[in-house]
């Protein structure tokens, strides 16, 4: 699959609409995610002194004043792809200059497209629902600095198998776009330059108390991006048809949580029989071979 060609299932169309849509509330799972996801910093020794969020209204609003606690001191870009959902982002995540909270506050700028590379890029639970994840991956290598890293999370194949199987027993589309392997995310952090991927998963099963809750909790976590979904709108019904088959199963779901961690390496010096290199790029490439890893 090339950078520029979308998964096979998901609609672009339908993906582009999904990211631009405004978000009321990050998802409880979402921020649950985070909330675990965090914790995996334990585990790196770098401490960035600045760090890009990138979508925190879909990734998590919570999330981001749990990475402001651990990283006070520093600088962060929060990146929405619209300008309305940098004025949320704003609302959301910033405390007026007239509060006392803001006093502490680290600086942090809230835009549309990353000016500077950061130390750390957080990306939680987007990967998932784009149709060019290669392309989105090549703009989290140009927003990291040289040694910086990537974390991020995403939904794995076994992603609402339970509705998988209802839908197939019923004779209907596919109720979501296939989700890509966690070894497949690793391959392609390699095609986009990254370096040492370690990946995880784990299954999170949710219940609910209705058919109406459950289908309230999909709502918010995302929309059927298969380019085979049903191409009109769903009739009442069709709706009370679904209501019915959920309520003679077991109310729950399963969701498997990829998470990826990935270093953006110094970029090679290329040598051919015949090869001109800078004397500051011959330079850099010795001082890097003198330092110790800082990760």
């Amino acid at each position: 699959m090339s950078a520029s060609t979308p998964p096979p299932t998901i609609d672009a169309c339908a993906a582009r609409r999904w990211m631009h849509r405004p978000v009321v509330e990050s998802p409880w799972l979402h921020e649950e995610v985070a909330r675990r996801m965090q914790e995996r910093l334990d585990y790196i020794k770098l401490q960035p002194t600045s760090w890009v969020h990138w979508q925190p209204l879909l990734g998590g609003v919570q999330a981001h004043g749990l990475l402001a606690q651990r990283y006070p001191k520093a600088a962060c870009s929060v990146l929405e792809p619209t300008s309305a959902g940098v004025q949320r982002a704003t609302k959301a995540l910033i405390a007026p200059r007239w509060k006392p909270q803001s006093w502490l506050q680290p600086k942090t700028a809230v835009v549309t497209q990353v000016a500077q590379p950061a130390q750390m890029l957080w990306s939680n639970m987007v990967l998932h629902m784009s149709a060019s994840p290669q392309d989105l991956m090549a703009q989290w290598h140009a927003a990291l600095q040289v040694d910086g890293f990537l974390m991020f999370s995403c939904l794995g194949p076994d992603t609402l198998k339970e509705m998988q199987t209802l839908y197939r027993a019923l004779g209907w589309p596919a109720p979501a776009h296939a989700f890509t392997d966690m070894h497949d995310w690793g391959d392609m952090l390699m095609g986009a330059g990254f370096a040492e991927p370690v990946m995880d998963m784990e299954r999170i099963t949710l219940t609910f108390e209705s058919p109406e809750r459950l289908l309230q909790e999909l709502r918010g976590l995302g929309r059927n991006l298969h380019t085979a979904r049903f191409a009109a709108l769903r009739g009442r019904g069709w709706h009370r048809q679904l209501l019915r088959a959920l309520a003679g199963q077991p109310l729950q779901l399963t969701f498997e949580v990829i998470y990826g961690h990935a270093f953006k390496p110094a970029p090679r010096l290329s040598v051919a029989a015949h090869s001109a290199i800078s004397l500051d790029d011959m330079r850099a490439a010795l001082a890097r071979g003198r330092a110790k890893p800082g990760a």
